[in-house]
This record gives C-alpha cells, sequence and structure tokens, in this order.
C-alpha cells in the first residue's frame, strides 16, 4: 500500500468520529472523502489500511487486546511495576478504571475501525467491477464484525454502529446494546460476507492490492464459528467451523515499518510485561511436562517467569487471525456441550496429537485418556484453549464461559471492563459500569 492510502485512511475515522463520540479533525492536505470512497483506489487503500489500524501499533485494539487480556487473566506479569497502566490491569477490581490507557486505546481503536468497516460497506457499490465490489464490502462486514465481537469479549455493552459528527452536533448519541445482542448482530454481518464471497471470490486486482495474508471466507466463518460458540449456539458454532479450510492460513503481516506490536511495544524493551511459567496455569490446568507447546510458546520455562516466544519473536513475525486449534477446540467443546462425548474427545485429540500445524502450534501428546464425563472432557477443553491459543486475547470470554472461578480471588481479575471515561465525558447513553 502507497503512504498516501496510509495518511488517508489515518485522517477518514475523524471524518465521522473516532470512538462512539469524538470531537471531528480535518486535514486540508489529504484527499477528501470523496476522493477516496468514489474510486476503486481508495477504498482498496481503505482496506488495507483498516487492518493495518486494527493490527499495528501500540495504539492499535490488536495489541492492547492481547495485553489488557493477558493481565486480567493471569497469563502475563507486569515486569516494572512503575507503569501504573499495566499494573492496574494486573490488580484488576476496582483498581482499573474508567481512565486506563489500555482500555481506553482499545476501545478508541475498535470504534474506527468499525466507523471505517461501515464506510466500505456503505461505498462498495461505487466499484463497477463486481468481484472487486464484493470483496470490498466482505471485508467492511468482517472488520465491523470482529471490531463488534471483540468489544463484546470485554464489555458487556456494546455501540455497534458508527456516529457521525453530525450526529454528535444534533444530539444524538451512540446507543448501547447487550453484548449477547451486539454478537448477533456481527453474526449477521458475517452471514451475509459468508454468502457473498461464497457466490462472487475477490478479483485477482483486490487480491493483488489488498493482499491474499487473509482468506476473507476463512476468516469470516472463522469468526462466525467463534461467536457462535460465544452465545452457546453449538450446531452454528459446528456448521460454520467445518467451513473453515485448515490447510490455509490467516495472519496478520507485519513488517519493517509496520512491526509487530506485541514484539516491538513490550517484549524487546525487558521492562513492560512477559509471560509466566506454564502459561500461568497451575493445579489440574498445569500442562503435561511433555507439551510441546511449552517451548514454541514459553522457551525454556523457567520455574518462575519467562520469555514469551511464539507469534511475538521480531518485529516481522505474523500473529495468526486464527488458528486451526482454535477451530477444533470449537468443535470439541459444542459436542460436549451437547453431550456427545465420543465426539467432543475425537476433536480434542486432534489438537493433542497435531504435528503438522500450519503455524507450528503442536502439542504432540497421545490422545485423551482421562474420565469420560461432559465435567472432565470441558475442563480439558478449557486447558487446551489456554495453552493453544496463549495471548491470543479470548482467554477473559473462555474464563466466563467456562464458569471458572471469577474475581475476587478467582483465576480471571475482573469479568467485563469499565467503560472508558472519553465515552462516558462524550456520551450520555453510556451505560454504568460494571461492578468487577
Amino acid at each position: 500500500m502507497k503512504s498516501k492510502q496510509l495518511i488517508i485512511l489515518a485522517f477518514l475515522p475523524l471524518l465521522l468520529l473516532t470512538g462512539a463520540c469524538e470531537r471531528e479533525y480535518t486535514n486540508p492536505n489529504a484527499a477528501t472523502s470523496d476522493d477516496v470512497l468514489t474510486s476503486v483506489d481508495g477504498l482498496l487503500g481503505m482496506v488495507v489500511g483498516i487492518k493495518r489500524s486494527y493490527s499495528v501499533g501500540a495504539t492499535g485494539a490488536l495489541y492492547n487486546m492481547v495485553a489488557a487480556n493477558g493481565l486480567s487473566t493471569r497469563e502475563l506479569y507486569v515486569i516494572n511495576t512503575g507503569n501504573g497502566e499495566l499494573a492496574a490491569l494486573e490488580a484488576g477490581g476496582g483498581t482499573l478504571g474508567n481512565s486506563n490507557a489500555f482500555v481506553g486505546n482499545m476501545w478508541a481503536s475498535l470504534n474506527i475501525v468499525k466507523a471505517n468497516a461501515q464506510l466500505l460497506i456503505d461505498n462498495a457499490a461505487n466499484i463497477n467491477d463486481p468481484a472487486t465490489s464484493t470483496a470490498v464490502r466482505v471485508y467492511g462486514h468482517f472488520f465491523k464484525a470482529l471490531a463488534i465481537g471483540t468489544m463484546a469479549q470485554f464489555w458487556e455493552q456494546v455501540p455497534t454502529e458508527p456516529t457521525t459528527a453530525a450526529d454528535f452536533l444534533a444530539g444524538k448519541y451512540a446507543t448501547f446494546k447487550p453484548r449477547t445482542q451486539a454478537l448477533q448482530d456481527a453474526i449477521a454481518l458475517l452471514e451475509a460476507g459468508v454468502t457473498a464471497i461464497s457466490a462472487t471470490p475477490p478479483s485477482a486486482y483486490f487480491n493483488s492490492k489488498v493482499g491474499t495474508d487473509i482468506n476473507i471466507a476463512d476468516a469470516c466463518n472463522a469468526l462466525l464459528a467463534r461467536y457462535y460458540n460465544m452465545l452457546g449456539n453449538n450446531d452454528k458454532a459446528i456448521e460454520a467451523a467445518n467451513r473453515v479450510n485448515l490447510t490455509r492460513r490467516s495472519f496478520w503481516r507485519f513488517d519493517a515499518l509496520n512491526q509487530n506490536p506485541v514484539f516491538r511495544t513490550a517484549l524487546v524493551n525487558n521492562n513492560t510485561f512477559d509471560g509466566l511459567h506454564n502459561f500461568g496455569l497451575t493445579g489440574e490446568l498445569a500442562p503435561d511436562a511433555n507439551d510441546g507447546r511449552i517451548a514454541f510458546y514459553l522457551g525454556a520455562n523457567p520455574l518462575n517467569n519467562v520469555k514469551v516466544q511464539g507469534f511475538f519473536t521480531s518485529d516481522t513475525k505474523e500473529i495468526p487471525l486464527f488458528l486451526p486449534g482454535e477451530i477444533l477446540l470449537i468443535k470439541a467443546e459444542a459436542l460436549a456441550r451437547k453431550n456427545d462425548i465420543n465426539g467432543a474427545i475425537a476433536e480434542l485429540n486432534k489438537v493433542l496429537t497435531k504435528n503438522n500445524d500450519i503455524f507450528g502450534v503442536n502439542a504432540n501428546l497421545p490422545a485423551y485418556s482421562g474420565e469420560q464425563t461432559q465435567a472432565a472432557v470441558l475442563q480439558e477443553i478449557y486447558r487446551n484453549r489456554c495453552i493453544e491459543l496463549y495471548m491470543s486475547g479470548l482467554k477473559l470470554e473462555d474464563s466466563r464461559r467456562f464458569a471458572r472461578p471469577a474475581p475476587p480471588g478467582g483465576e480471571r481479575n475482573r469479568n467485563f471492563y469499565p467503560y472508558p471515561l472519553r465515552e462516558r465525558d462524550n456520551n450520555p447513553n453510556t451505560p454504568p459500569d460494571p461492578a468487577i
């Protein structure tokens, strides 16, 4: 993507609002919104820019999600306790306030992604070529759903629609939906995206400009499986998971200029946060000492604190958008909750015995030999989600869904996050903060 296109994207959200409610600014040197939204190259540049907005930088959603989730669920520890923002996440409870920078950055970034994704949806028809137009619209559906679904992992209520500057000036503020309803909105977007891209795959021109690091059909189906699973719709979760091609990779790509944010912002300096022995898991959840994922994610795994490896070892290291193991574990969980224990164990074993993962996440363990009860199998599925999906940002949601010990004193230190002060100060519709 050309630098001009990145500049365009940086200012486009500000033609709307960078959060659910933010001020408006303009850049006289940037292209106008009409220039971008009515041209093929402008809209394709927006697609690339939204990918970058979500995944790159210390203020992007990806970095802040990984950091916040890891500290809230005791996957990570703070190296320098003088860093008050990180220390508040690690302490959790009432210590985590509305002004926390990590919570605020994640909220703002996801709202920017959501607003720009809506622009793609609204303006894709300006492209004459159906294959290119469809791909732009489906990317809009995907990123809007990703923004909504990610917010629903951390907040009890979610504003699902962007608010324009004109709305704000007219006193029309963003409204919130309960997270379960917001997830249904995300699912509707993804279902429409799957239908459209199945009928009309992306054009060669689209792929040449946007790249093929994300297989959009797999990505939409993977998110559908994830969100149906979060809602407890077991049949639909299995149906979507079965459509994901586990031999294809979808990932966030980084380079010398657009760097892996977790490595560059946190792990390279040995002064921010890092990993814990055995993924922070103890007792019945502790991993098998022979689990190959220990070396993959934690290296030597000393008895105290570790140096995270995995997908966070260099500026250019790719981060998976989803892992094949997540899809297998979604199927295992859904089957277990349907009380199909044999089917659940069969899917679980595909993770435990895996030795050819496309991202290198291989447990290389024997098949499951524990109790063949729903409770025992679900616990083993949860343990493997904690290991297989380490630092994926999914553990807080998992901890609630599996009814793991809650705060205070539990395996997580918050249930949901407080709403950022920037939202509360500008939007009278902001709900009350959760107690913890």
